[in-house]
């Protein structure tokens, strides 16, 4: 059987107080999360490494309300809820399975803060409605973005989780990112000195 990640000494900074629901998450996660289908099995060594506090880390960078796009396990949106409980999450995932396992935590984690939508990011009929969208592994910048950037209100961001071809996906999305109005498009690398793996977030301002 393949051993669960102990958990860093700092995951407790990150989450603060919060930091015993984050643990019920991430132990709820290594108890069924391959059962379900919602990870794989190499996952679960590096499950709070590579996953929970690579989610978390991008916490601060929210505020109002927010968007997953994608949710799948819960990642970044039901540990950015954890993080942020005072930030209104909507969770969109188009799987059965997945929409049932993300409003089982929410009820068993008690958040106030969150909403789960069975939905593709496409039908979502909430244009111009939030400050923050975000994204984790889900595709390609190019193809993110029109899914993500008309769901902002004019002056909201997106704050997509990304890998080390960020800088390559945004020069391969121009054409999207003029088209949807992007501005000050960037990669923010965050955790550097703190987590073993850094998060990089392609973060942009849509304008009206």
């Amino acid at each position: 059987m393949t051993s669960v990640e102990i958990e860093p000494a700092v995951a407790a900074s990150i989450f603060g107080d919060r930091i015993d629901l984050a643990r019920q998450f991430t132990a709820a996660l290594a108890d069924q999360g391959e059962e379900r289908g919602l990870i794989g099995p190499l996952e679960l060594p590096r499950l709070w490494t590579r996953h929970v506090l690579n989610s978390a880390i991008a916490a601060p960078i929210f505020h109002g309300t927010a968007a997953d796009i994608g949710s799948g396990a819960g990642l970044p949106g039901l540990v950015l809820a954890i993080a942020r409980p005072d930030v209104s999450w909507t969770l969109v995932e188009p799987m059965e399975r997945r929409v049932n396992w993300l409003s089982e935590q929410v009820t068993e984690l008690g958040l106030g803060n969150v909403e789960v939508l069975r939905s593709r990011a496409e039908d979502v009929r909430a244009t111009g409605k939030f400050d923050f969208v975000t994204a984790r592994a889900v595709s390609a910048l190019r193809t993110l973005i029109p899914f993500t950037a008309p769901l902002l209100r004019d002056g909201g961001e997106v704050a997509l989780l990304k890998g080390v071809n960020a800088p390559a996906e945004i020069e391969a999305a121009a054409k999207q990112i003029k088209k949807y109005r992007l501005s000050d498009v960037r990669v923010e690398v965050l955790g550097e000195g703190v987590l073993e793996e850094t998060t990089r977030v392609v973060r942009a301002t849509v304008r009206g």
